[in-house]
């Protein structure tokens, strides 16, 4: 098995930090929707409804701001380790977008990037819909406009560097909570079907859910080894968004928060692990509604920190980076990998038919064969 040198990137001459975007302001939040929601018939009505969330807090998302903090981050430990790689940012839904980013890393001459998503799991919308936004996005360049090779760095989950924070801001919301509180992991929920087509086609789907508990028992296990006590914990859902007649995952979190207090639960330490840092569906699902909801009920409630640029989650990506780098110059051969739980660590490239796009087989970069 080969170890990564401490600061060997090669065959790499880029990184490109890819992520989902948000609006900069009240003007753009409609526009905003638009992108995200484009081919799926969503009346405009309806997309100023759900902007509302974002008027609430000046019609501006967390997010890019966000990214900008982990981009300096990431250039930061990557300088303070003597790796000197260019750190490139591209967005799916608003600027700045991955056409003009990859435009930018073509004229700079970059050659072959790692892909580095802000979201953790496999589901087509945490993943393949990125590798769709990537091949969409260098299709669009000019021909001969030298688009660099991307590769995606593996799904993190179940890394140290993003297990380690989450598990630290668990025992400090514990701590300022009732004994017999329980942890409620909540991440975003998308439609049954895409839960079930989540995954290489040949490991049987439900890839999604697995990861997402995979991680909760990682953290309950964590807090038991350290606390000496094991937590009653559930994974649950936020930020459903689709048609009625179309099953989502369930339970929704506020539906949970209801249940618990009326079973008597003294108090909740809320976890968003399917999130990476404070987007808007945790500081509106999480910090507004849900809390709303228990303190209506009268539940202690105390919401987990997510990784941000916790330096322990800013050394993973470069660590995901050596690693990948040390696996291609190995020609695909074994190479260390950190990784916690059960299901061990993710593939380098998805398979053929990984994580099915639910309405239409669109072409995809980074995946095996492409």
């Amino acid at each position: 098995m080969t170890n990564p040198e401490p600061s060997d990137v090669s065959p790499y001459d880029a990184l490109l930090l890819v992520s989902f975007g948000g609006p900069e302001g009240p003007d753009d939040v409609v526009p905003f929707l638009e992108n995200v929601t484009r081919g799926r018939g969503i009346p405009r009505e309806r997309l100023e409804e759900v902007g509302e969330h974002y008027f609430l807090f000046g019609g501006r998302s967390p997010i890019n701001d966000q990214n900008r903090a982990l981009l300096t981050a990431i250039r930061a430990d990557l300088d303070a380790h003597g790796i000197d790689l260019p750190v490139y940012w591209g967005n799916r839904n608003w600027d700045p977008y991955l056409t003009d980013t990859l435009a930018q890393m073509a004229a700079d001459g970059v050659g072959r990037a790692a892909c580095f998503l802000t979201s953790a799991y496999s589901s087509w919308s945490s993943c393949r819909q990125y590798r769709e936004n990537l091949f969409d996005a260098v299709d669009a360049l000019p021909d001969g406009a030298g688009a660099p090779r991307l590769d995606k760095l593996r799904h993190y989950f179940n890394h140290p560097g993003f297990v380690a924070p989450v598990v630290e801001s668990t025992l400090e919301a514990l701590a300022g909570l009732p004994d017999g509180a329980r942890v409620v992991f909540v991440t975003h929920s998308i439609p049954l079907s895409m839960n079930d087509a989540s995954g290489p086609p040949d490991a049987g789907g439900g890839a999604y859910v697995a990861q997402h508990r995979d991680l909760a028992q990682v953290v309950v296990d964590a807090v038991a080894e350290q606390t000496g006590v094991r937590v009653e914990h559930d994974l649950v859902f936020c930020s459903r968004s689709g048609a009625p007649h179309i099953p989502w995952l369930e339970p929704d979190v506020n539906d949970h928060l209801e249940e618990l207090a009326g079973a008597g639960c003294p108090g909740v330490a809320l976890v968003p692990i399917g999130f990476v840092s404070d987007h808007m569906e945790v500081v509106y699902d999480l910090d507004t509604e849900a809390k709303a909801t228990a303190e209506r009920l009268g539940l202690p409630f105390r919401r987990v920190a997510t990784p941000g640029t916790d330096p322990r989650f800013v050394a993973m990506i470069r660590d995901l980076l050596l690693e990948r780098a040390a696996a291609e110059r190995a020609g695909g051969g074994e190479v260390a990998r950190a990784v916690v739980g059960e299901l061990g660590p993710g593939w380098d490239r998805c398979a053929v038919g990984c994580c099915a796009n639910p309405r239409d087989d669109k072409p995809t970069l980074t995946g095996v064969g492409e």
